[in-house]
């Protein structure tokens, strides 16, 4: 592809809304699917597979709410839904809230700010990440076309918490366990992308995970497989030892 469309930065209105649980749906024994809605859902907009939301939390033990970024997996302005997928961890307060989410629970949700719409008329997308990568990258996978191919590189724990993806372009997944290590290394996804052929021709490459498992990602597309860095977006959607951290990573 010669010319491939520009990544396009849209602003959108900041809003915070007030919104209901619809539906609650355990889609693996870690991931949890919360559907949302109500009237305060009319003009929101979400142009952008990896955008994030604020989602207002009650604090465990705590009086003020919690702010935490999430993907929105899924709008559907005709029946009025956000789909939002919650990963459980051990702690904190989105897998306490997410845990027990129950129909006509109230949520706060704000944004998202912006989206970088990044085009999908591309020879190939290269999609890494682990479970908190996974809405983003099944969204992603929903809007691509058939013109296009596409490689999803995805970290989890076990076989239990693999995930079915839709898409009518052609793509493949390779699926990284860590077999109950710790997340947050690095190595498995790197040993992985080393041994796989990436698309050809103009391809994008997103990466989501841990911020330093991120940046090892982005450093190694862009410095050993000599990928365009400037169609290289990662992002660390967590942090080992910090919450509530958020972070686009940069050379």
């Amino acid at each position: 592809m010669s010319n491939p469309p520009a990544i396009r930065r849209v602003r959108h209105e900041t809003k915070l809304r007030r919104l209901s649980v619809e539906h609650v749906e355990r889609l693996t024994p870690k991931m949890v699917r919360v559907a949302l809605g109500g009237d305060d859902l009319r003009g929101f907009t979400s142009l952008g597979f990896d955008d994030h939301v604020k989602l207002m939390l009650p604090a465990v033990d705590e009086v003020k709410p919690q702010m935490r970024d999430y993907t929105p997996r899924r709008h559907d302005a005709h029946s009025g839904r956000l789909l939002i997928d919650f990963v459980i961890h051990d702690a904190g307060a989105a897998t306490a809230w997410a845990a027990s989410a129950a129909q006509g629970q109230s949520l706060g949700v704000g944004g998202p700010r912006g989206s970088f719409v990044i085009p999908t008329e591309l020879d190939g997308h290269l999609l890494i990440g682990d479970e908190t990568a996974l809405p983003a990258i099944g969204r992603r996978l929903e809007e691509l076309p058939a013109s296009t191919r596409a490689l999803v590189v995805a970290e989890v724990d076990n076989e239990t918490e693999r995930l079915t993806f839709e898409s009518a372009s052609e793509f493949d997944v390779v699926w990284v366990y860590r077999r109950g290590a710790e997340p947050g290394s690095a190595d498995g996804l790197l040993k992985a992308l080393r041994g796989l052929t990436f698309p050809s021709g103009q391809y994008f490459a997103w990466a989501a995970a841990e911020s330093r498992v991120a940046r090892a990602v982005r450093q190694y597309l862009v410095g050993e497989r000599n990928a365009d860095k400037h169609w290289v977006k990662a992002a660390g959607y967590w942090q080992r030892g910090a919450t509530g951290r958020h972070d686009k990573i940069d050379d």
